[in-house]
């Protein structure tokens, strides 16, 4: 059963006043909830009829679409939701709601060799086994990378609102160097996620520099509504394309990083490329020779010593040498435990 625009707008509303139990609703304070939604929303300035609000409550106690919400009349005037954890929000998808999206996935599927769908890739398998876990009572095949223990996930949601509809920000921010949280008015312009860790991106209004927070050092935000919003004077979208990870100073230039794998880790570079930006450069008896066109940071630095004896850094010559010298302190340090 198709619902219609201002019906959902209608649904959505009762269910909010449902939820609110700090109030008891008679039909005439759901009309007017209603109306008051309408004219919000739609700019409909006619009332809703009392027949209206009595066919929408008796379709979402229904299950002609899906719900089938728990709502019951108190005092013969007062309607209310019996399980008071209930929403249509919430609501299990019905059977079917699965014959559907089992549908659109067969389309979807169709797409995925295609270079502009490359990104539905992992969303089609998200999907598709969140679709076997509903249909078999829980049991999932695919383990996806996650880290429970996070904090500051709660915050994505709200930021990426504040991003959306330009929103400013106060953010109280306590950094792994201070000593102290500091409160930091924030034009936030971009959520990055990078190996499990969430960060944001955007500007600071006191230094106007381009900062970016991790939102497990954020301690609690509000919005600014008096505060105007800054837009960017560069282009977001692309900010990260020169860097492995997060860490990027203003106007730091990329560099060409020249490197050599050994031949039997050459099979995991080249089927899994460090970077976009990266070139096979030749094939040796030995390895392989490639490039990648990037700017230096921790995460990069992290990303080749990973790679052990494996991986010798060609060029430039100062972070060749610089990547010689961490892996000649860490030799030290094994040596100075063997000899305590």
């Amino acid at each position: 059963m198709p619902i219609n625009k201002l019906a959902l707008v209608r649904y959505k509303t009762i269910d909010s006043c449902l939820q609110n139990r700090f109030r008891k609703w008679t039909l005439e304070d759901l009309m007017e909830a209603c109306s008051d939604a309408l004219y919000e929303y739609e700019g409909m300035t006619k009332g809703i009829s009392r027949r209206t609000i009595q066919l929408d409550i008796q379709n979402m106690r229904s299950e002609k679409l899906g719900y089938n919400a728990p709502i019951i009349v108190t005092d013969k005037k007062f309607y209310s939701y019996e399980d008071k954890g209930y929403s249509i929000t919430n609501s299990p998808l019905t059977q079917q709601d699965l014959g559907t999206l089992v549908e659109v996935l067969d389309v979807l599927k169709q797409f995925k060799g295609f270079g502009y769908f490359q990104e539905l890739t992992g969303m089609v398998t998200r999907l598709e086994d969140k679709l076997y876990t509903h249909q078999h009572k829980g049991k999932s095949y695919i383990d996806f990378e996650k880290n429970e223990l996070l904090k500051g996930l709660q915050h994505i949601d709200l930021l990426h609102k504040a991003i959306i509809n330009k929103k400013t920000v106060d953010i109280l921010y306590q950094s792994f160097k201070a000593a102290s949280a500091q409160n930091i008015t924030f034009y936030p312009y971009l959520l990055k996620e990078y190996r499990n860790r969430w960060f944001i991106l955007g500007c600071n209004k006191r230094t106007k520099a381009t900062m970016i927070l991790a939102l497990d050092r954020i301690e609690q935000f509000k919005e600014l509504r008096s505060e105007k919003y800054m837009k960017p004077d560069f282009d977001v979208a692309t900010y990260f394309d020169d860097v492995i990870g997060v860490s990027k100073m203003p106007n730091q230039e990329p560099q060409l990083i020249v490197c050599k794998i050994s031949k039997e880790h050459a099979p995991y570079i080249i089927t899994k490329p460090i970077h976009a930006s990266q070139q096979i450069i030749r094939g040796e008896k030995d390895g392989t020779v490639f490039s990648i066109h990037v700017i230096w940071n921790f995460e990069l630095e992290r990303e080749l010593l990973g790679f052990g004896e494996q991986l010798q850094v060609l060029a430039p010559r100062r972070i060749q040498g610089k990547l010689r010298a961490r892996m000649k302190r860490a030799v030290a340090a094994y040596e100075s435990e063997k000899k305590e």
